[in-house]
C-alpha cells in the first residue's frame, strides 16, 4: 500500500446465526451482523456508528433490528444543550457530600454504567491478514452483555418522591408520628370558613399586590399614569440557571475530606501513564465484574481485560482543527485519594465522544458512578467542542426500549435516536410513542425517504486481496466466477456506499 495513508481493514462475518441475548436472556434471539476490524480510522468508525454499528474491542457489530429480540437503537445526546435533571443534580450533590464530608451514602447504586457491549455474538477467528503490516490479536468470544441497569429505579423513586412531596404540601399542620410517617392533624369541628371574612390568599400573592400598589402610587406621584405597569427589573446573574459545569464544580469543594481527580489517558502501551496504572486497572476491572456482574474469575482475566477494553482498532490521529488530545481510544480514570476507583472507556471521534464502558470499585457503588461519569463525559464533550466546533455530541451506545432497565439512557436530554432504515436522527420524544406500540420502528415519518448512502455500485467497493487494494469489480474479474458477490453486496449495503469505497474488505 503506497504512501502513509491509513486504511480501515475488516473481515465480514454475516449475521445468520442467533446468539443468547444479554437483555431478555433469549438463548437464540440475538441477531447481528459482525466484522473483525484489524485497524480502523476514526472517520470510518464515526460513519459506521452513524449507521448503527458499535465496537466491542476490535469486533464491530450491527444488530439486525427487525429480527433481533431486543432492538438496539443508537442514541446520542446534544451535549451543548444538555441541562442536568433533578435526579442528575441529586447525584452531583451526593458526590459533593462525600468529597467534602467523607460521608458515603448507604444503599445500592442508582445510576447505570455506560456499557454497550455485544452480547455473546462472538466473532469467528480472523485471518492473519498482512502479517507484515497488521498485527492481529487472537480473538476469543465477545464479552457477554451483563449490564444490570438500576437507574430506572432511580426514576421511579424520583416520581414517587415528587408525588409524595406534592401531597404533603397540600396538607395542614403535618406532624411526625413514631414510625416516621407524616400525617395531617384532623380538622376541628366547626361551621367552616367565616363567610363574612375575605377568602384566604397566599402570602406571596399578597406581597406582590402590596408591592404593585406602592409602585403605582409612586409613579402617580411622579406624574406617570397609574395604568402603566412597572417595568420589570432586568434579570440578574443570580437568576440564570446553573449549567452542568457549575454543578460539577460545586461537587468538588476545596479543603475537603477527599480529593477526586480525573485523568485522561490514551489507550497505548507506549504511554507511560497508561502502563504505570495498567495493573491497577486490571485489578479494578476484575473486582467490578465479579462483584457487580457475577462473572467467574476466568471471564475477567487480564487477557479478557486487554482484549475487551485495551485492544482498539482505532488509530490515534491528530488534526489541526481537532481537539488537542487527538482522536482515538482513551481511559478516563477517576483517582480518589491516590488510587483509581473508576475508569470510563471512551472513543474521541470527529463529531462525538462515544462511551464504550465503565467499571468501578464496588465499595463506591452507592455514589452512582455510572451516572456521575456520564455527566463528566458530557462536560468533557463540551470542553472538546471549544477546541473542535463540530465535536458536539455524546453517544451513549444503544437505547433498548423493550428492556425497561435499559431506558435510563433516555434521561440525558435533548437526545436523538437513529432511524434504522434511513439513518437520520430523530428526537427521542417523537420515537417513544412508536416504541410503546412496537419493539421495532422506523422513526423517519417520510414514507418516501430512503438511505442517502445506500449501495449503488458494489463493483466500487474496495477489497484487499493478496496485499493488493482493488475495486471489487476488478477482484471478481480476476477470480473469474467468484461466488462471494452476495456476501460482499450485503456487507457494502450495511456500511454504505461511502464507507465501502474507503474500507478494505479482506478477501482470502
Amino acid at each position: 500500500m503506497a504512501g502513509n495513508k491509513s486504511y480501515t481493514i475488516v473481515e465480514y462475518f454475516g449475521g445468520d446465526d442467533g446468539y443468547r441475548c444479554g437483555y431478555c436472556k433469549n438463548e437464540k434471539g440475538n441477531f447481528s451482523h459482525g466484522m473483525w476490524s484489524h485497524t480502523m480510522t476514526v472517520q470510518d468508525y464515526q460513519d459506521l456508528i452513524d449507521r448503527g454499528w458499535r465496537r466491542s474491542g476490535k469486533y464491530v457489530y450491527k444488530p439486525i433490528m427487525n429480527k433481533t429480540c431486543c432492538p438496539q437503537y443508537t442514541i446520542r445526546c446534544h451535549a451543548l444543550k444538555f441541562q442536568p435533571s433533578k435526579s442528575h443534580k441529586k447525584i452531583l450533590k451526593k458526590m459533593s457530600k462525600f468529597i467534602s464530608k467523607g460521608e458515603l451514602p448507604t444503599g445500592q447504586e442508582d445510576g447505570e454504567p455506560m456499557d454497550s457491549v455485544c452480547e455473546e455474538a462472538g466473532p469467528r477467528e480472523p485471518s492473519k491478514v498482512c502479517p507484515a503490516e497488521v498485527k492481529c490479536a487472537a480473538p476469543t468470544d465477545i464479552q457477554k452483555e451483563v449490564a444490570e441497569c438500576s437507574a430506572i429505579r432511580e426514576v421511579q423513586k424520583e416520581v414517587a418522591e415528587a408525588a409524595s412531596t406534592g401531597s404533603e404540601t397540600s396538607r395542614t399542620d403535618p406532624v411526625s408520628v413514631p414510625d416516621g410517617r407524616r400525617t395531617a392533624t384532623a380538622p376541628k369541628p366547626g361551621m367552616g370558613a367565616d363567610p363574612s371574612r375575605p377568602p384566604c390568599r397566599k402570602a406571596k400573592d399578597l406581597r406582590k399586590e402590596r408591592h404593585l400598589q406602592k409602585e403605582q402610587m409612586r409613579q402617580h406621584a411622579d406624574g406617570i399614569s397609574s395604568i402603566v405597569s412597572p417595568t420589570p427589573p432586568p434579570p440578574t446573574q443570580t437568576n440564570q440557571p446553573k449549567n452542568l459545569e457549575d454543578f460539577i464544580s460545586e461537587s468538588l469543594p476545596e479543603n475537603s475530606s477527599h480529593c477526586l481527580e480525573v485523568r485522561l489517558v490514551p489507550v497505548s502501551f507506549e504511554d507511560p501513564q497508561f502502563t504505570a496504572s495498567y495493573q491497577q486497572s486490571v485489578a479494578l476491572y476484575s473486582r467490578y465484574q465479579m462483584a457487580i456482574h457475577g462473572d467467574d474469575p476466568s471471564e475477567c482475566s487480564e487477557s479478557e481485560f486487554r482484549r475487551f477494553l485495551c485492544d482498539s482498532p482505532l488509530e490515534a490521529e491528530y488534526s489541526p482543527d481537532g481537539p488537542e488530545v487527538g482522536y482515538g481510544s482513551f481511559h478516563q480514570q477517576y483517582w480518589l485519594d491516590g488510587r483509581i476507583v473508576a475508569v470510563g472507556v471512551i472513543d474521541i471521534l470527529p463529531t462525538c465522544v462515544s462511551s464504550v464502558y465503565l467499571y468501578y470499585h464496588p465499595d463506591f457503588a452507592s455514589l452512582s458512578l455510572g451516572s456521575y461519569s456520564a455527566l463528566r463525559e458530557i462536560a468533557f464533550t463540551r470542553q472538546l467542542q471549544k477546541q473542535s466546533p463540530k465535536l458536539s455530541y455524546y453517544y451513549l451506545g444503544f437505547y433498548i426500549h423493550s428492556c425497561p432497565k435499559m431506558r435510563y439512557k433516555g434521561q440525558y436530554r435533548p437526545s436523538d435516536l437513529l432511524c434504522p432504515e434511513t439513518y437520520v436522527w430523530v428526537p427521542i420524544e417523537r420515537c417513544l410513542p412508536q416504541l410503546e406500540n412496537s419493539r421495532y420502528a422506523r422513526f423517519n415519518q417520510d414514507p418516501d425517504a430512503g438511505d442517502a448512502r445506500a449501495l449503488k455500485d458494489v463493483g466500487r467497493a474496495l477489497v484487499l486481496y493478496r496485499r493488493t487494494v482493488m475495486p471489487y469489480g476488478a477482484y471478481s474479474r480476476k477470480r473469474k466466477g467468484s461466488s462471494d458477490e452476495t456476501e460482499v453486496q450485503q456487507y457494502a449495503g450495511l456500511v454504505g456506499q461511502d464507507c465501502a469505497e474507503r474500507i478494505l474488505l479482506y478477501r482470502a
